[in-house]
């Protein structure tokens, strides 16, 4: 059966062209070398596969040489690129709101996203997974998504915001200069995710273009785009809840189904219209989460299968190996960015 690729929103793919073209890349170039059509930067409502832009991010830090090219982001600013999603967060309240309208029409930037805003005390934090299809999304995806918050956020406000921390999940780079001009605040690396952390006073205050009948107008507009997706996008929610399930252990076709609030029998169609099945996107799923934690190098090899839902794990290592056609240690050293002994490694049993 044929894969249904998620894909990013050509306006996104225009900020990135544009953050490349900061270090010198010919973008038409870039794009001609990996048989992308550059027209389509052109068609606001045009997508482009997410494992293209991942490509172009791999080409562009091969040619350019520097692997925090996707910081650059934070110096080409503009609503559009976030389509009908950047008037609506100019249209909120506070930064709160605008996070959480965001999140919620997330899919509208890009369908390999996935985001969450969660709250405490005193401050509110935003973590941020970007999922690969064939192959797993770079750190320029993810550093690029922070990079032009922070910066919207700033040009938003006004105001020079600083975070109270931001996590990286890749190991501390040797030069961390462009990091720290960026966000000048404590970072974290080899982190279990990515995310930024806000204090509450910051993402409670009123914004100068908050507008509640503009926002509302946004709403009904991007709402409205996003309902076009989810009449044949069931495989990317679906996905999402599976994520969210695995810690758990293997998740029910029903329970699944529940969380979208349809029968096991609707979900299984609607899968089977979208050219895949219920197991197809479980092991799809494992496979790409597999991928991404064994880069998390504090994270045993029991502990990745334990959060891929394998209650026993001798499962998880036959898995990957029909997978990859090698077990996960030595799928984990090979693509490890940084080599370091692992820590409570009790063997691979496969």
């Amino acid at each position: 059966m044929t894969k249904l690729e998620r894909t990013t929103s050509s306006s996104w793919a225009l900020a990135i062209v544009h953050a490349l073209e900061l270090e010198g890349l010919d973008a038409r170039e870039l794009f001609a070398q990996l048989g992308m059509d550059y027209a389509v930067l052109g068609d606001p409502d045009a997508r482009i596969a997410q494992d293209q832009m991942t490509r172009l991010w791999e080409l562009a830090v091969q040619l350019s040489g520097n692997p925090s090219i996707g910081l650059n982001m934070a110096r080409v600013i503009r609503p559009a690129h976030f389509n009908v999603v950047g008037f609506a967060l100019l249209s909120s309240v506070n930064l709160r709101e605008g996070l959480a309208r965001l999140v919620r029409y997330q899919r509208i930037i890009g369908e390999a996203s996935d985001m969450s805003l969660t709250q405490s005390p005193d401050s509110y934090t935003m973590e941020l997974h970007i999922h690969g299809d064939s192959v797993p999304a770079p750190r320029q995806s993810h550093d690029a998504a922070l990079a032009y918050l922070l910066s919207f956020f700033r040009w938003m406000t006004g105001s020079h915001i600083l975070p109270l921390r931001v996590d990286f999940a890749y190991p501390q780079p040797d030069d961390i200069s462009a990091h720290e001009a960026l966000f000048q605040c404590p970072l974290g690396f080899g982190a279990g995710s990515y995310s930024m952390r806000f204090a509450r006073s910051v993402m409670d205050a009123k914004l100068a273009s908050g507008n509640a009948t503009l926002a509302q107008m946004h709403d009904q507009f991007a709402g409205d785009y996003l309902a076009r997706f989810e009449q044949t996008r069931v495989t990317h929610q679906a996905r999402q809840v599976l994520c969210r399930l695995l810690p758990q252990g293997e998740p029910k076709r029903q329970t699944v189904a529940s969380a979208l609030s349809m029968s096991t029998r609707t979900l299984q169609r609607r899968l089977q219209e979208e050219h895949t099945s219920f197991q197809q996107l479980l092991d799809e799923t494992r496979r790409e989460l597999a991928m991404q934690l064994l880069r998390q190098r504090n994270l045993t090899l029991l502990e990745v299968a334990y959060l891929l839902g394998f209650a026993d794990p001798s499962n998880f290592f036959r898995a990957f190996k029909r997978w990859f056609g090698m077990p996960p240690g030595q799928y984990r050293e090979q693509h490890l960015d940084r080599k370091a002994p692992e820590t409570g490694h009790t063997g691979d049993p496969a």
